[in-house]
């Protein structure tokens, strides 16, 4: 994905922003084809995550920024070449993100949503079993969002981009095999409403030893390997 953006989108120099960046999992790799990224999210502990991340790669060009999409014009960014966007595209007003990104952006920047492709598509890792398993036992069997059920969107995403500012959609999809260290495994289930540090509250740590402890003995080299098929909305004005 990112040598096509890349390929797409004048780069080299450039700032691009990873709203809601959550652990850092598109913003690392968007580090390596940009000038500086700019990682906003509302939760420290995630950003905390990616910090660490990033200075065990080495990466030194990521600026973290404690924000919310709902405050984008307050937060002092400067002109953006790309946006990207996964998960968090859908706890957002997303129409109202669009119309400040319009202003946020440069005329040949873009919007590029990021989600994983539909369930079946590529099949799951036998550890995901192990992870369902231990998130089962500490909340239950129905994923939930804060004090709520995880609402599914109103209408498909290319719809809402159609109607923005941002109105020349394309779409890319491909398969890639993803190798992850137990520790980038455990920060990604925090990035997820569902696990979120917030749903398990005190319980966190014990989660966190637990899960830790059942991948380990599932896998004690310590690196999840799956295939994962992602999906990109690529729009352009």
């Amino acid at each position: 994905m990112y040598s096509l953006l890349a390929d797409q989108f004048p780069l080299v120099g450039a700032r691009a922003l990873d709203l809601g960046c959550g652990p850092g999992t598109l913003t690392l790799p968007l580090a390596e084809v940009t000038g500086e990224v700019l990682a906003v999210d509302p939760a420290a502990e995630m950003l905390d995550q990616g910090r660490r991340l990033a200075a065990e790669r080495g990466v030194r060009n990521i600026r973290w920024v404690q924000g919310d999409a709902a405050c984008l014009p307050g937060l002092g960014l400067p002109p953006l070449g790309l946006v990207v966007m996964a998960k968090s595209f859908h706890w957002m007003n997303r129409d109202q993100v669009l119309i400040d990104l319009d202003v946020l952006t440069t005329e040949k920047a873009g919007v590029v949503i990021v989600s994983a492709g539909p369930p079946g598509t590529t099949p799951l890792p036998e550890w995901a079993e192990v992870i369902e398993e231990v998130r089962v036992t500490y909340l239950g069997s129905t994923r939930r969002a804060g004090r709520g059920v995880y609402p599914q969107p109103t209408e498909p995403y290319r719809d809402t981009l159609a109607r923005s500012p941002f109105n020349t959609v394309a779409s890319a999809a491909w398969d890639e095999t993803v190798v992850r260290t137990l520790d980038e495994l455990l920060g990604l289930q925090y990035s997820n409403s569902y696990t979120a540090p917030a749903m398990l509250g005190e319980r966190r740590k014990a989660f966190e030893e637990d899960l830790r402890q059942a991948l380990l003995t599932h896998e004690p080299a310590g690196r999840y390997e799956e295939t994962i098929r992602t999906e990109a909305l690529i729009a352009t004005r």
